[in-house]
């Protein structure tokens, strides 16, 4: 896969986490430079983007990357004027015709709606079905539930639940104003309103006020932000008070958002406020054969039941295995079977965030039937040294632990010996199908 088709895959897969309006913000103007040694190189316009990605978006993109790529172990960002050249004699064809100026033209400008989020392709199972009702219930009477607040951890289906509202009430509502965005696009647009002084500001409130049917994703992010909780308290009332229907959503319930004033959680608990769940198994049934069938991938209904058993992750998470799946049969030019998909599964299983180095060395420790001081020690005998090397790329590959911390955390190691062990593994892994397998039995049994 080229890196154009490599970026385009990847920014469809991280709109569908982050939304649409995200990615038109800070994506604009990036493209990859380069891959090399299972890095890639992200040509980003400004140190200030570049900063900004790295530290809300990385871990969506790298995530995203590994999805369609196995090799790739971590993302460098290069500043454009920084980049050879003869890749910057490239960008101009590439940004012409890049994913990002299609999801632009796909996104109305005039109220940040994606018209692909629709209710049609919205998948209702047990775990969301009271969410669905409640927006139904406002499709039918707009400000019935008022504001309406859906919660839940990201890639829950949140954003596509809240911009098929907003797509809902543009086409049934035309002489009413719709508009979508998120918190982090609110902050942003009241910071520059504020360094632009009195007038600005006032421009900043007629913006906001104008609308009739008000929609905003991610609303954590104003916590602790004094002067935007201000300024949100005072937007909401002017809502409120005109009975305008005002949608949010956040990954947490309002009561329990850290620096949240208790006036903005009380007007949020004034309304109605639903949690959508991770999906159950039926739901996740539903979620796989619609995605295939969305992404036109042929699955049988015995492989469609492995993945709801076996993938217990988010609607991100699982359109990922989708894709994943999707690329394996386009570079195999036939469909794959239940054999296939599973090893395919096996290879893509992740341990869990919450695990522990020290959960990883005793179980490292324990598969290979060595103490777990062995580990820690400067000993290079080799029974030693082979569960030293795994754990270090584990820690690396699926963690991604900087290689001075993975030295620090492995009895005070260089980073250098980091680095050379996680290379090792990684050559090995190609050619040697026990260790192959070793490192997924680890995998599974971390997961």
């Amino acid at each position: 896969m080229d890196n154009k088709k490599l970026w385009e895959n990847v920014l469809n897969a991280v709109e569908l986490e982050l939304s649409s309006i995200n990615i038109s913000t800070w994506f604009k103007d990036t493209f990859i430079l380069k891959q090399d040694d299972g890095v890639v190189y992200l040509a980003v316009p400004s140190v200030f983007i570049k900063d900004w990605i790295y530290n809300k978006y990385h871990k969506h993109i790298l995530k995203s990357l590994r999805t369609f790529g196995e090799h790739i172990r971590n993302v460098e960002y290069i500043i454009h004027s920084a980049a050879p050249k003869k890749i910057e004699e490239q960008k101009k064809p590439i940004s012409n015709t890049s994913t990002l100026s299609l999801h632009e033209n796909f996104v109305n400008k005039e109220d940040n709606l994606n018209p692909k989020y629709t209710f049609d392709t919205f998948v209702v199972g047990p775990f969301n079905e009271l969410a669905y009702a409640a927006a139904q219930a406002i499709m039918k009477k707009p400000s019935v539930y008022n504001p309406l607040f859906f919660y839940g951890g990201t890639g829950h289906g949140k954003t596509h639940l809240i911009q098929a509202l907003g797509n809902h009430f543009k086409r049934n509502y035309p002489d009413k104003k719709t508009f979508y965005l998120t918190s982090e696009k609110f902050v942003a647009d009241l910071m520059n309103a504020i360094s632009g002084g009195v007038m600005e500001g006032n421009k900043f409130k007629e913006k906001y006020r104008k609308f009739d049917f008000l929609i905003v994703d991610d609303i954590q992010f104003i916590a602790g932000k004094d002067k935007t909780m201000e300024e949100f308290f005072h937007l909401f009332n002017n809502y409120f008070d005109n009975n305008k229907q005002i949608v949010f959503s956040s990954d947490k319930h309002p009561n329990f958002i850290p620096g949240l004033e208790d006036r903005i959680k009380s007007r949020f608990n004034s309304g109605m406020i639903v949690e959508i769940p991770i999906p159950d198994f039926e739901s996740r049934l539903q979620i796989f054969r619609k995605k295939s069938e969305f992404h036109n991938v042929n699955l049988t209904d015995e492989i469609i039941t492995f993945l709801a058993q076996n993938v217990e992750g988010n609607i991100r998470e699982m359109e990922g295995v989708i894709n994943s799946i999707k690329c394996h049969m386009e570079l195999k030019g036939k469909d794959l079977n239940i054999n296939d998909i599973k090893n395919l599964i096996k290879n893509n299983s992740k341990p869990k965030k919450s695990t522990s180095v020290k959960d990883i060395v005793k179980l490292v420790s324990e598969f290979y039937n060595i103490e777990e001081e062995n580990v820690y020690e400067k000993n290079r005998k080799k029974e030693f040294v082979k569960p030293r090397q795994v754990i270090m790329y584990i820690l690396r590959e699926d963690f991604d632990i900087s290689y001075p911390s993975i030295g620090e955390k492995m009895g005070g190691r260089d980073h250098t010996t980091v680095m050379h062990s996680c290379e090792k593994m990684k050559n090995e892994i190609q050619s040697d199908n026990t260790l192959a397998d070793e490192i997924r039995q680890l995998r599974q049994m971390l997961k």
